[in-house]
C-alpha cells in the first residue's frame, strides 16, 4: 500500500471495531443530482458498514438510489459529501490512480447484464483481469480454470458467451469479478434477467464463494427469496440506509 494511502485518516467506527472493523464503511454519504432546475436528493447522510464474510441485501424500489449507493461504495462515483472507507482507509482524497488500484485489488463488480467480452471464451474472460493485475498467463489460467470449475463450469471453459446459457454467462461474470481475490463484492441485480430456477443456481454459486472466501457482499435485488437468505437486509428511505428485520 502506498504512503499516500497508508497515511489516510482512519475512522472510529464504534465498539464492534474492537473485534473486527468493517471492510466497507460509508459514512454520512450525500448524493444529489440536478434535473433541469430541480435538485434530486438521492442520498442524505446515508451510512452502511459491512464486515468480512457478511452478505447484505439492498432492497428498494427502482429510482431509490440502489445503483448510486453501489457506485459510490465501489469508488466509481464520488459522493457530494461524506466518506467511503475501504479497509479503514479514507478514499475521498486519494488520486484517481490510487482509487483505480483499490477497485482493481479490493473490489469486484457483478451487474444485471454480464458484460462479458463476446469474442473471448469463458476462461479467457476470467484470465484477462488477472493478467492486467500482473499475473503470468500460466498462473491466471490455472486460477481461472479452478474458479470456473468451482462454479460448475468445468465443461464450458472454451465456450464463448453466445454458446452459454444466461445462468452460465452470469456465473462466468461472477468468476471474473472475484478472479483477483477482492475483499468486497458489489452486485447490482445479478439475477434480474434470469428465470427463478436459474437465479437460484447463480445465487447458490455466489453464496458458496462468500462462505469459502470470506467476501463481504452487497447485493441490490428485488428478489425477496434471495434477500431473505442473506445475513442482513437494508433499504433506502428518505436518502438513508435503514436496517430491515
Amino acid at each position: 500500500m502506498s504512503e499516500t494511502i497508508g497515511a489516510a485518516k482512519r475512522p472510529l467506527i464504534g465498539a464492534r471495531a474492537a473485534e473486527q472493523p468493517p471492510i466497507l464503511f460509508l459514512h454520512e454519504i450525500d448524493r444529489h443530482y440536478r434535473q433541469g432546475n430541480v435538485t434530486l436528493d438521492i442520498l442524505k447522510g446515508a451510512e452502511l458498514a459491512v464486515w468480512p464474510g457478511q452478505s447484505v441485501a439492498l432492497i428498494a424500489p427502482s429510482g431509490a438510489g440502489k445503483s448510486t449507493l453501489l457506485h459510490i461504495a465501489g469508488l466509481l462515483e464520488h459522493p457530494d459529501a461524506g466518506e467511503v472507507y475501504i479497509d479503514q482507509i479514507a478514499t475521498s482524497e486519494l488520486s484517481d490512480a490510487e482509487r483505480t488500484r483499490i477497485r482493481r485489488v479490493e473490489i469486484g463488480f457483478v451487474y444485471q447484464f454480464h458484460h462479458l467480452l463476446m469474442e473471448f471464451s469463458a476462461i479467457e474472460n476470467v484470465i484477462m483481469p488477472q493478467m492486467i493485475r500482473g499475473l503470468s498467463r500460466q498462473e491466471a489460467t490455472r486460477r481461472a480454470s479452478d474458479l470456473l470449475g468451482y462454479l460448475g463450469l468445468k465443461e464450458r471453459l472454451t465456450h464463448r458467451p453466445a454458446e452459454l446459457s444466461g445462468g452460465e454467462q452470469q456465473r462466468v461474470a461472477i468468476a471474473r469479478a472475484v478472479a483477483n481475490a477482492p475483499r468486497i463484492l458489489l452486485a447490482d441485480e445479478p439475477t434480474g434477467n434470469l428465470d427463478p430456477r436459474t437465479s437460484e443456481h447463480v445465487f447458490s454459486a455466489l453464496t458458496q464463494l462468500v462462505q469459502a472466501s470470506g467476501l463481504a457482499v452487497v447485493v441490490a435485488t428485488h428478489n425477496m427469496d434471495i434477500a431473505a437468505r442473506m445475513d442482513r437486509r437494508v433499504t433506502l428511505k428518505d436518502g438513508l440506509v435503514v436496517e430491515l428485520g
